[in-house]
């Protein structure tokens, strides 16, 4: 959820008693204005910059391979936009969407469509519910037949969180009326969208997504559809010990139907260990196993769930999931890309599990020994011929670990190396410019394939306000 949203007292002391304990000093949920827009006690202004135009020449291509996709701006440049999401019609691998916490939009949710892979883009505002405000976090996927389905939070008047989705069958030029995803008794937060894209699968098409829940504890859930988005079925998956926290789920889906979902717990949480669960559903979703342990991590210090070094950015720990579905050598791994601070930066990590998550191995480091500056807001997806892509932010390239760049490596060898790590731009953004004063660029940013193509996403800020930009590399 977008920064600039507080609830009522009544809430914010509810919501308080389920978060982790703080220091002696100072409780969690006084540093929220850091940690969870929800409570934003700054109410920090948005900066307003004049639009970037892009030139009608520019093409999200390039040749010979391998090469860098050039950077196109994709949303539009007036008020700050971030937390990206990426999806690619793979009916129509010309149709490609995109999102934002957009402050350009009444609702904060921004909704960016291109029909010609990614030269020109067609930006509209999320609609809403009658009497309800949107609330960003602003994630869609595209189904088999090529329908978009997009999910946002909104506010409604009791006040309660929910989760909606929408969908389009043209590619965004108009969109059906939003239906209610997590029931409105939640107070709901980090929507995650997947769809099973896989037409063997016994559960082709059905719509899955995932959220943290604010009720008597900080439940993990899984909502899913079989009929296009018109019911929805909500499932816990876990509840977490008293005196600890779920939060920042991630969910995808194998192409025998099984679903595998992520999340963080934690306890003190910034500036303390975390551990990472997996658990999985093969019946659709109606079922979950026992969680398994991924990883234990250490979060950065600061804040609610750490601070981005140098900075107010918060950062959260998502550990986010990948499946090989592929016929290829390692058909079936699963992999987790998480950060680790080590004490001194964050450290971009990735695990892999090659038992459909029952076992784990150590994560391994996408950048060498040498790198020594922050990685942060890691991200994870794999090729059609199993070839694993990690992207991420990193600093290495500014002596004062403060600009950072879009950062992508490839292992080929199921996660156990990683190849030569290279910036998918020479600009560097400072967070200092994100509209905020550097306390808020958003939670998350992806990437995805599309044949032997990776795009990515990701906050920046070279025009002097964060925005939605979009690049990549074909191999």
């Amino acid at each position: 959820m977008p920064r600039g949203y507080r609830f009522p007292g009544c809430l914010l002391l509810v919501v308080g008693l389920l978060l982790p304990r703080g220091t002696a000093d100072a409780p969690v949920w006084k540093h929220l204005s850091l940690a969870d827009e929800r409570f934003d006690a700054l109410r920090l202004r948005p900066v307003k910059i004049a639009p970037k135009v892009q030139s009608s020449l520019a093409l999200l291509n390039c040749s010979p391979a391998p090469c860098k996709l050039p950077n196109i701006q994709v949303s539009e440049g007036g008020m700050p936009v971030n937390e990206h999401s990426l999806a690619i019609n793979s009916k129509n691998p010309k149709q490609i969407f995109s999102s934002g916490n957009d402050y350009n939009c009444a609702p904060i949710q921004g909704l960016y469509t291109s029909n010609d892979g990614g030269t020109s883009w067609k930006r509209r505002c999320m609609p809403t519910l009658p009497n309800n405000t949107g609330q960003g976090d602003v994630v869609g996927d595209y189904d088999l037949n090529g329908v978009l389905y997009v999910t946002g939070l909104e506010l409604d008047t009791r006040p309660n969180l929910l989760a909606v989705v929408i969908a389009s069958k043209d590619n965004g030029s108009t969109w059906g009326a939003p239906t209610v995803a997590v029931p409105g008794t939640f107070q709901t937060d980090k929507p995650w969208l997947e769809i099973d894209k896989t037409a063997s699968s016994p559960f082709a098409n059905r719509l899955y997504l995932s959220t943290t829940n604010f009720v008597a504890s900080t439940d993990i859930s899984v909502s899913h559809s079989a009929d296009g988005s018109k019911t929805w079925k909500t499932v816990t998956v876990d509840i977490p010990p008293t005196g600890f926290l779920d939060q920042f789920s991630d969910m995808t889906i194998g192409k025998d139907g099984t679903v595998y979902l992520t999340w963080m717990r934690c306890g003190e949480c910034a500036g303390q260990g975390a551990t990472l669960f997996v658990s999985k559903s093969i019946d659709g979703g109606d079922t979950w196993s026992k969680p398994e342990i991924i990883a234990n991590v250490n979060l950065a210090p600061n804040g609610a769930y750490g601070l981005l070094p140098n900075t107010g950015e918060r950062v959260f720990d998502i550990p986010v999931v990948a499946i090989d579905n592929s016929s290829g050598q390692h058909a079936g791994t699963l992999y987790v890309g998480m950060y680790n601070w080590t004490g001194t930066f964050m450290q971009f990590l990735v695990a892999h599990s090659t038992d459909g998550g029952t076992t784990w191995s150590k994560p391994v480091p996408v950048s060498p020994p040498s790198v020594n500056h922050d990685q942060f807001m890691p991200w994870i997806s794999l090729s059609e011929t199993g070839v694993l892509a990690a992207t991420w932010l990193d600093r290495r390239n500014d002596p004062a670990n403060l600009k950072y760049q879009p950062f992508i490596a490839f292992s080929t060898d199921g996660g156990v190396t990683f190849g030569k790590n290279q910036a998918l731009t020479s600009t560097l953004s400072n967070p200092l410019d994100d509209g905020f004063d550097g306390n808020f660029m958003g939670d998350y940013r992806t990437n995805t394939w599309v044949g032997n193509t990776v795009y990515a996403v990701w906050m920046d800020t070279r025009t002097g306000n964060c925005q939605d930009e979009i690049g990549g590399m074909r191999r």
